[in-house]
């Protein structure tokens, strides 16, 4: 075995994150309501995770219940495009092209937010394969994204290592042959490191 060449990461919670959380970002239009208006909205999205219709008409219905008159591109933006890219994450995934790893992207997304982090974060350029859920249709924690993720990379799943801040994908990348580990932003980037060397993954490039 060549052991694993390819680290495909996790975009909320890994690379990025929503400063002061999603509740706080939602509470400008709906207060004590914030929790419950993002738990029904986020049931309500995950057709669309898997690529199946529009989030934003879902999303402005869901607003018109709560009695939010903003218009949903407003709201869209200012939660949805509420996000702070890590500079830390990213140092980490350029050490690893420059020291020849294939570093890639799989991650949960509805098509607008996806589109978003494409150009106006730069994703397309930062990975060497980005796969969103849209446009694999399905979602994680299904083994099959892991599955359909290391078709589209073209490499056995067992080379590739998943680095992701939700348990439940964890164990689904596992079942689908990838070696995974679960971290988050908040525990720092020096916690990171020793996951990764687990694995022998180690940049030759300074982080």
């Amino acid at each position: 075995m060549a052991g694993v060449r390819h680290v495909l990461f996790d975009a909320d919670g890994v690379l990025q994150e929503i400063p002061g959380g999603w509740y706080a970002a939602m509470e400008p239009y709906l207060g004590e309501r914030s929790r419950e208006f993002l738990h029904r909205t986020w049931k309500d999205e995950l057709p669309m995770l898997a690529g199946r219709g529009d989030y934003m008409p879902v999303l402005a219905a869901t607003l018109a219940e709560f009695s939010v008159s903003t218009p949903v591109e407003d709201v869209y933006r200012d939660v949805w495009h509420r996000i702070d890219v890590m500079d830390e994450s990213l140092a980490l995934v350029r050490a690893f092209r420059l020291s020849g790893y294939g570093v890639h992207l799989g991650t949960n997304q509805e098509r607008r937010r996806a589109s978003y982090m494409r150009s106006a974060l730069g994703y397309d350029r930062l990975f060497d394969v980005s796969c969103y859920s849209c446009d694999l249709g399905i979602a994680k924690p299904a083994p099959a994204f892991f599955v359909e993720a290391a078709r589209r990379i073209g490499v056995d799943s067992a080379s590739i290592l998943f680095i992701d801040d939700n348990e439940k994908n964890i164990a689904g990348a596992r079942i689908a042959g990838l070696a995974a580990e679960q971290w988050n932003i908040t525990q720092g980037h020096d916690t990171l490191l020793p996951l990764l060397a687990r694995h022998e993954v180690v940049p030759d490039h300074p982080a």
